[in-house]
């Protein structure tokens, strides 16, 4: 507390070294509430030696009745001891003012008392300097405005007679208090010599205390972060600290946390300061308060209730106090200020506070959060108009994106619907409507109230549709029912007009959407869409929504062709508005089918287009979904990095928010990416989510099986290997049983066709393949026909060079970059030199190189230097099969044992396949093996 206040210690030093020649003196030490007057004052003692008689008192806002309080506390070791005497002395013939300062009041009715203690107190003051010898006086009183005043008027009496005691007085004064305007505190302080304002720390001295507090140097963010919340201010700085020893260092970048810190000491100590405050101050100090930062003076005023004078002089009193900022916008300096007025209010009183602040916001026209924010903070009801502003403040939360906040709203406006009523029913439906996004459950509990209280079959279906789809997900079997139900009771009545046909088909794409993962239905489904014909109606959103469900379920199943679903999704892009408050829509399962369909094109333009609109209604799960479909696009277009930029700010929100078709869209990225640790990542947000369905399932168990691989290529586990393939095994055996044979969408059968190939497996590798291809020629996507002939391609060595080909020039209509350059390389492995190796080849590194795939150039590039190794340079059946075993992960006396063979036969086969094949060791042997 006493760092940089060396200059104020040397001016006491010199008022002392002037006391020596009778140069008395008194010294005033102002400042703040916190800046360090108090901590000062009881340093100074410090300063001198033995030589030096030190009086010490303390005021407090308690005893500022108790007569002559500070005046005892000065020279109370002369009341006992060996000082009683000599005081006796002193004080001889001052009779009933000696009295007085013994009993701490004058007898009852003598007025002239009083008056004669100060010369008591003077003349044992002077006893005690004709005892003491030429010792000197060193005065201290802390916080002389809670002074008593007797006291105070013996202070005044004495500064005027200083000369010649050879004493220095230094007194504390705190800013902002209000004691500070009493007549005789003024005239004290009006008789100061010097006056001392404690200036505010230095960054250099917050990092000076962080580094003896921690004994290290602290993160400059810290320091910063500190500085700022605190001020300089010592009291908060301190607080801080300490705040931050007892939770642990915040995160260097997490300044936010330094801002949010609310220490219990500092808050009790504003509260205790602002208790003793005038009535004006703490009413202002309540206003700011309750009507937060920034607010119009008037209004603080009208709040207050008091004038512009009295407001002016209140705010003047809390900005000196260092509580209010000092500049033209009325704030408190941190956020603890404020829960110390709280604190120091009672619960009345606050609720009384907040009610007339609602009134007051909700009479000046203020928008319905603001009055809302009011509302909340009261127990009782409320006023007639306090639920149309909930309500209004809810959708104001919800055009936001905080749907958390809307339903809090919209919790306490039931409160004011106790009547079972269509009214209360009309805020139930709004409150699903906020919790769909917060809390699925609720969700549904309140729609189910809600539906009891409707009239209608169409109020009723209305109703359930807020229950939102489960988007490739679980929805629960009650909401199942609840549809079903609503289906039923409408189409049982006489549709009057166009909005019951819009309800039923809502309705039947919801329950549709319920069944994809049975195969019966997703067959149902894709007869359904055969009924609709080549060019669906796409004119109203609902036949839209149920258009996307239809998609969805042939593109699970691959029973259409990707170019025939492109075609379809790409119309309902065009009619659907491009809005960010689609997460809770059938629209994510059109941008999935369209990526499955590799009609990149189309979803980039409408995400372009919904990227210029405002965000209204958009939630954490439509931010998820947009970081998703972003990442894809780049991912698509070969830009990689950026593509893994919208990966990570999607990791950065809520797992949460994380739904169905954002995790197959994530996953997609991360397998192209070949990031070990971003797969995991990525695994790690999904592995225990509740309730998972097959999608998730699926997901889940790929990014396993390619962690798994990736983990083996580099730490030689092959364990792993045979780990992964079973995982990728089981997962297929489920798609296949409920109909889902898409690897656009789970791509489990090219990865289990490596592993089997690693693993020795060829004639299992070469089944899958062909199922593989089989499927992508009926699907058409060019990427996904690509990738199926060079797998295919790859397994048959040098009989699949036609295979690679085809893939090749497949690959060239498509955007998917990085496989044409990896389909590339192999087949410029695969052709053992010349001038159409070296062209393929130094393509395949260009590809790579441009779109930001390092790892892939490198290989390309080790290809064109091995290009120069003639035809007829092959390997032999044991060195295929030593390389085999290498490539899983094996080592020489792995090899050995499972070959029955020596280590140095396993060795010479090595020598030979690293001549033959061009490279230096068995890292250049894996990296040269193609996947």
């Amino acid at each position: 507390m006493l760092l940089e206040r060396e200059d104020e210690l040397a001016r006491v030093r010199a008022a002392l070294h002037a006391a020596d020649s009778g140069d008395s003196s008194l010294t005033l030490l102002t400042g703040p509430l916190g800046s360090g007057r108090s901590a000062l004052l009881r340093a100074l003692p410090e300063l001198v030696d033995e030589e030096t008689r030190v009086l010490r008192a303390n005021a407090a806002p308690m005893e500022r009745d108790f007569t002559f309080g500070v005046v005892r506390q000065l020279f109370d070791h002369l009341w006992s001891g060996t000082g009683a005497e000599e005081y006796a002395r002193g004080t001889a013939g001052a009779g009933r003012a000696g009295h007085a300062l013994f009993t701490g009041h004058c007898p009852p009715g003598d007025a002239d008392c009083a008056d004669t203690v100060s010369e008591a107190i003077l003349h044992g003051a002077q006893a005690l300097r004709a005892d003491a010898g030429d010792q000197r006086l060193l005065v201290l009183i802390d916080d002389l405005q809670w002074a008593d005043a007797p006291s105070l008027r013996w202070l005044a009496h004495l500064t005027r007679r200083l000369h010649g005691l050879r004493a220095v007085l230094v007194c504390t004064l705190a800013d902002g208090d209000r004691r500070t305007r009493h007549p005789l505190v003024r005239e004290v302080a009006g008789a100061a010599h010097h006056v001392l304002r404690l200036a505010p720390l230095t960054l250099d001295a917050t990092r000076a205390l962080l580094t003896e507090a921690h004994g290290r140097p602290p993160r400059e963010t810290l320091v910063r972060a500190l500085h700022d919340a605190s001020g300089g201010n010592p009291l908060f700085l301190t607080a801080f600290r300490h705040a931050l020893r007892t939770a642990g260092l915040p995160d260097p970048h997490d300044q936010a946390a330094v801002r949010e810190l609310r220490p219990t000491a500092l808050r009790d100590r504003i509260a205790g300061h602002l208790r003793v405050q005038s009535q004006p101050v703490r009413d202002v100090a309540a206003a700011v308060a309750a009507l937060g930062d920034h607010r119009d003076p008037a209004l603080l005023a009208q709040l207050a209730g008091i004038d512009e004078v009295g407001f002016a002089g209140a705010r003047r009193a809390l900005v000196e106090a260092g509580l209010l900022a000092p500049e033209s916008a009325i704030r408190f300096v941190h956020g603890v200020v404020r829960d110390a007025v709280d604190a120091a209010s009672s619960p009345d009183e606050r609720e009384r506070s907040h009610d007339a602040a609602a009134d007051l916001l909700y009479r000046c026209g203020r928008p319905a959060e603001e009055v809302a924010a009011h509302l909340m903070a009261v127990v009782h009801p409320g006023r007639p108009w306090s639920a149309t502003v909930l309500r209004s403040a809810a959708d104001a939360a919800l055009r936001d994106g905080r749907a958390a906040d809307a339903a809090r709203y919209l919790r306490r406006a039931l409160l004011h619907h106790r009547v079972q009523d269509g009214s209360r029913a009309r805020v139930l439906v709004d409150l699903a409507t906020a919790e769909r996004a917060v809390d699925p459950e609720a969700c549904e509990r309140h729609i189910t109230q809600a539906i009891a209280l409707l009239d209608t079959p169409e109020d009723r279906a209305a109703a359930a549709l807020r229950i939102p789809p489960a988007l490739l997900g679980t929805s629960s079997p009650s909401a199942a029912e609840l549809m079903r139900n609503a289906a039923a009771a409408l189409a049982a009545v006489e549709a009057t007009d166009g909005t019951s046909a819009e309800l039923a088909l809502r309705l039947e794409a919801w329950l549709r959407h319920h069944g994809h993962e049975n195969p019966v239905e997703l067959e149902s489904s894709s007869e359904r869409l055969r009924e609709l014909g080549p060019e669906p109606s796409l004119d109203t959103s609902a036949e839209r929504e149920l258009v996307s469900v239809l998609l969805c379920a042939v593109t699970l199943t691959g029973r259409r062709s990707a170019a025939e679903i492109a075609r379809t999704g790409n119309r309902v892009l065009e009619r659907e508005p491009a809005t960010a408050a689609r997460a809770h829509t059938t629209l994510p399962l059109v941008m999935a089918t369209l990526f499955a369909a590799e009609s990149v094109h189309g979803a980039s333009s409408w995400l372009a287009s919904e990227q210029r609109t405002r965000r209204l209604y958009a939630t954490g799960a439509d931010d998820a979904l947009l970081c998703a479909e972003r990442a894809f696009v780049l991912m698509a277009k070969g830009r990689l990095a950026p593509a893994r930029e919208h990966v990570e700010r999607a990791l950065a929100l809520d797992a949460a928010d994380w739904l169905e078709p954002a995790v197959i869209i994530l996953a997609s990225v991360s397998f192209e990416l070949r990031d070990q640790a971003l797969s995991e990542r990525i695994l790690e947000r999904i592995r225990d989510r509740r309730p998972a369905g097959l999608a998730l399932t699926a997901t889940a168990q790929i990014l396993q099986a390619v962690a798994d691989t990736q983990k083996a290529a580099a730490d030689q586990q092959s364990g792993l290997h045979r780990r992964a393939l079973d995982t990728l095994l089981a997962c297929g055996r489920q798609l296949e049983i409920s109909g889902w044979r898409n690897s656009a969408l789970f791509p489990w059968r090219p990865y289990a066709i490596g592993l089997h190939q690693r693993l020795g497996e060829s004639a299992a590798a070469l089944r899958l393949a062909e199922g593989e291809l089989s499927w992508a020629r009926e699907w058409g996507a060019p990427a996904c026909l690509g990738r199926a002939l060079r797998l295919k391609g790859w397994l048959l060595r040098g009989d699949g060079l036609d295979l690679l080909r085809e893939a090749v020039e497949t690959l060239r209509t498509s955007s998917y970059e990085v496989e044409l350059a990896r389909t590339l390389v192999i087949l410029g492995r695969r052709l053992r030199g010349g001038a159409e190796a070296e062209a393929v080849l130094r393509e395949a590194a260009d590809i790579a190189a441009s779109c930001g795939v390092p790892w892939l150039a490198q290989r390309a590039e080790h290809g064109l230097d091995s290009a120069t190794v003639p035809p007829t340079a092959t390997l032999t059946p044991s060195e295929r099969r030593v390389v085999s075993l290498v490539g899983h992960g094996l080592t020489n006396q792995e090899i050995a044992k499972e070959l029955g063979v020596s280590s140095r036969a396993v060795e010479k086969h090595l020598t030979s396949s690293y001549r033959k094949l061009g490279v230096s060791g068995r890292r250049e042997l894996v990296a040269a093996l193609p996947n």
